[in-house]
């Protein structure tokens, strides 16, 4: 069983603290010391058991404090009170010394620096929400993202989380300044899921918050944190529908919604939006308790924020922010110094095609990115928002770049990226787009690598699989095998890598829960997790094989699958072979059989089964 108990507290009062009736007395010097490195010098330093120390002692730092539950450190420049109740009190003693400024132009050990600082406060604040989430997508899947930007919604730094939302998220923190521009107040956090705003589908829900100067008059960044919710609503549970004609069958429409007014959460507002519509959200109390999450991720990531700050100077942090993304945009350029033009054309299963050409201009250094003559927007849920599109542009020129660098808005500088209105990967409202996400954004990103010519076709889906009734949701990316391919060098020579079997490609980036979980918080078995062997196409290099799961449902439910690649198989490139397509069925307790497509929705019985075989990647270069 498990219990989960929400602790509510006050803050802003400070505690009473006991004191002693005496004036402190200095520690007597200690016997047992030891060689502490810190402060960046090496210190003889006492070593006291706190156990025979009264109350009214004063120990100064350096010093160590033992006793049998814990050990505490007294750093330089800092004093220990033993009060009257028990409590130590640390005090700083001499006031804490500013850095030496390094000054505002670009140093490239400190550009190193910066971008493991900006990267590093990213990933405090996923580990933050995967802390603090509630529900299975985000603290077992890690189904979110989160990072940092400047003052003009730009991307500065992220953490390695999802590429689809990376990409996408500044096009949110943009709306978000657009509709609120001279509004904006410290203590304020927005949220929003509309994918003709910035959003990519609905269950991804962003929470924006601003970060103000000390003197509260002027936004210097911003961070922000987009989770998958398990669901908002919709036609199916899970909010992953597959047979959605319009955004408004996928769930709950968030458009600027302020969460958060000057430090309160306007939780009954929000709660009241979510119960709002004709398909409004299943388990709203599991969406606030995400949503909190986010909040306290967003407020991690301002505090370390200030922290750079307060360490190194505003003019520093905001000039390096400006340095790590020119370091991103000429490394982008030295790479398109070495491709080639290139055009592709991509079939979905469902009849419909990406098409994109790549044109590369050596005087500008610089590169064209043309998607015209792709399938107007459809009457399906493939249809993907324009910033879904720019995500997965993004995501493919960083992944030529082989410096650790963090992706940012500087990688799309050396790119015009050209994208049809009305087309299916710039649709217009109402179209539905929860496929759009999750499957086009794996297929533009495919297409971008053959145009390139740098490597075979991933699994091409990330076969959403949902489940669930009026108690459960639960929602699921499958891993598939990834493409083999070429890793280009500056000179314009290259390696040849084999593709992996089973892993989460491109786009996506989450964990699959692990079975214990699973079975625990839901009434389904996990039978079977495996490497599908053979499915991975041949080639000098190898694609990826891909996998076969099979969970057995213990209660009636409905499941739904929502993929590609089941009839159309992933491409290989150079000579090498294409790899297996998908297949999906459900084994009913009769004994019988039942196929479906790449999208499909059915009713589960107790004892039924539902088998997923994901698709491999393709092989790259001839078969020696």
């Amino acid at each position: 069983e498990a219990a989960a108990v929400e602790v509510i507290g006050k803050s802003g009062e400070e505690l009473a603290r006991s004191e002693t009736p005496v004036e402190p007395v200095l520690a007597e010097p200690s016997a047992n010391q030891v060689m502490m490195f810190t402060h960046n010098a090496s210190h003889q330093t006492p070593v006291y058991n706190r156990d025979v120390l009264a109350a009214g002692t004063r120990v100064q730092g350096p010093a160590i404090v033992f006793d049998q539950n814990g050990t505490t450190i007294v750093e330089p420049e800092w004093q220990l009170d033993f009060l009257s109740a028990g409590e130590m009190l640390m005090t700083r003693v001499k006031p804490k010394q500013n850095q030496v400024a390094i000054g505002t132009d670009v140093d490239p050990v400190m550009l190193e620096i910066f971008n493991n600082l900006f990267m590093s406060i990213a990933e405090q604040m996923g580990a933050t929400l995967a802390n603090t989430a509630f529900s299975v997508n985000i603290k077992e899947r890690l189904d979110f993202s989160c990072a940092l930007f400047d003052a003009e919604g730009n991307l500065i730094a992220n953490a390695p989380h999802m590429p689809v939302h990376l990409g996408s998220m500044g096009e949110s923190i943009k709306a978000v300044i657009q509709k609120n521009a001279g509004q904006m107040q410290p203590g304020d956090t927005y949220v929003l899921n509309d994918p003709y705003n910035g959003g990519t589908h609905l269950p991804d829900i962003t929470v924006v918050t601003p970060i103000f100067n000390t003197a509260q008059t002027e936004i210097l960044f911003f961070v922000a944190s987009r989770g998958h919710h398990a669901d908002v609503g919709g036609l199916t549970p899970g909010s992953m529908p597959p047979d959605s004609k319009t955004v408004m069958d996928e769930g709950v429409l968030i458009d600027n919604f302020k969460l958060v007014e000057d430090g309160h959460l306007r939780d009954q507002e929000l709660t009241e939006l979510l119960l709002s519509g004709a398909y409004p959200a299943r388990n709203v109390n599991q969406n606030l308790a995400d949503l909190r999450a986010q909040i306290a991720a967003n407020e991690k990531g301002a505090q370390e924020l200030q922290r750079m700050v307060q360490t190194f100077g505003l003019d520093v942090v905001q000039a390096y922010m400006q340095h790590v993304q020119n370091n991103a945009e000429e490394s982008v350029r030295r790479v398109i110094d070495v491709l080639q033009d290139g055009h592709f054309r991509y079939e979905l299963d469902n009849g419909a095609h990406i098409e994109v050409t790549v044109r590369v201009n050596r005087e500008q250094r610089g590169a064209t990115v043309d998607f015209t003559g792709t399938s107007a927007q459809l009457e399906s849920n493939f249809n993907a928002p324009k910033a879904v599109c720019l995500a997965a542009v993004l995501y493919v020129f960083r992944t030529l770049v082989n410096d650790e660098i963090p992706m940012n808005q500087g990688c799309l500088k050396p790119i015009e990226v050209i994208i049809p209105e009305g087309c299916m990967l710039n649709p217009t409202y109402p179209a539905a787009t929860v496929a759009g996400n999750v499957e086009t954004s794996q297929c533009i990103t495919d297409a971008l690598y053959g145009a390139l010519g740098v490597m075979a076709a991933s699994q091409g889906t990330m076969n959403n699989f949902t489940f669930g009734d009026e108690q459960y949701q639960y929602y699921e990316t499958i891993a598939g095998g990834s493409g083999a391919g070429k890793v280009l060098n500056t000179d314009g020579s290259y390696e040849v890598f084999d593709g992996t079997d089973v892993v989460q490609t491109h786009m996506t980036n989450s964990r699959l829960t692990d079975p214990e979980i699973l079975e625990w918080r839901y009434p389904v078995v996990l039978e079977e997790f495996s490497i599908r062997q053979n499915s991975g196409g041949a080639g000098q290099g190898k694609g990826g094989n891909g996998g076969t799961r099979r969970i057995r449902f213990l209660s009636p439910m409905t499941a739904s699958i929502l993929a590609n690649r089941r009839q159309v198989a992933p491409f290989g490139a150079a000579g090498g072979q294409a790899a297996e397509v998908g297949a999906n069925y459900v084994e009913r307790t009769n004994g019988t059989t039942e196929s479906f497509g790449a999208t499909a929705s059915v009713q589960m019985a107790p004892g039924d089964v539902f088998v997923i075989h994901t698709p491999g990647g393709g092989g790259f270069g001839p078969s020696r």
